[in-house]
Parts: C-alpha cells; structure tokens; sequence
C-alpha cells in the first residue's frame, strides 16, 4: 500500500530493519553512505535497491535534510553499484518513488536500478 511521504520516519520500516541486520539481504554493496542488496522480487532481470544508512522517508526528505556529504555518497554509491553489476554501457533504469501518488510502499528513501534487458516504456498506461 503506498505511504505518505511527508509521515515521520517509521524506525521498523523493512529497510531500517535490514540496515540493522535484523532481515536477511542479499548485499551487493555497502559503505559508510549506504547499501544495495538485490530485491526479492525482481522486476527485471537486475533489480537492485540502493538505499541510505541515514533514515529518511523520501527523496524530498533526504533532499532537505541530509548533509552535502550524505547525499554525494549516497549518489555515488549508486553510481558505483550501476558500474559493478554491469548495467551503465547496455544501459539501465533509475526510479524513485515518492508518496502516494509515486507508488512508494516502503517510507525508507530507496532506488532500484533495473536492467539486464531492454525495460520498455517508462510507463504503460
């Protein structure tokens, strides 16, 4: 169900709770900024989630919050993770959902990189 973005932060999100290693993930990246593990339901044949260690609902949260040096190492560790697993040269998909409207269901900022094969249309109406 998607969430309201502007709500507080939510500590027993599922994301904070893989951050704290209470679920299992399956981590392709970690650093100080933050983590990428793979989604357990791929929608792609790369589907991969970068989220932040800072807790953060949203984009507009982390945008207004978080210092200079979070949101550079959060961007390039996206960059990172997009070099790593093969997806810049064929090419790859970057989405973040935002509230209720942008279909966010977990209000924790997260992003999926998406490819391995040719995604389509951004949107299909």
């Amino acid at each position: 169900m998607p969430i309201d973005a502007t709500q507080p932060y939510d500590e027993g999100n599922i994301f904070a709770r893989i951050l704290r290693g209470e679920i299992p993930s399956t981590r392709v990246h970690e650093d100080e900024w933050a983590i990428a593990f793979h989604d357990i339901a791929p929608q792609a044949p790369v589907h991969i989630l970068v989220i932040p260690r800072g807790a953060y609902v949203s984009w507009d949260d982390f945008s207004a919050r978080a210092t200079a040096e979070e949101i550079a190492g959060f961007i390039r560790a996206v960059g990172h993770v997009a070099r790593e697993n093969g997806l810049v040269a064929p090419g790859y998909r970057l989405l973040a959902n935002v509230g209720a409207h942008g279909g966010q269901e977990v209000p924790h900022l997260h992003v999926h990189l998406f490819g391995g094969a040719p995604l389509g249309p951004m949107i299909t109406r």
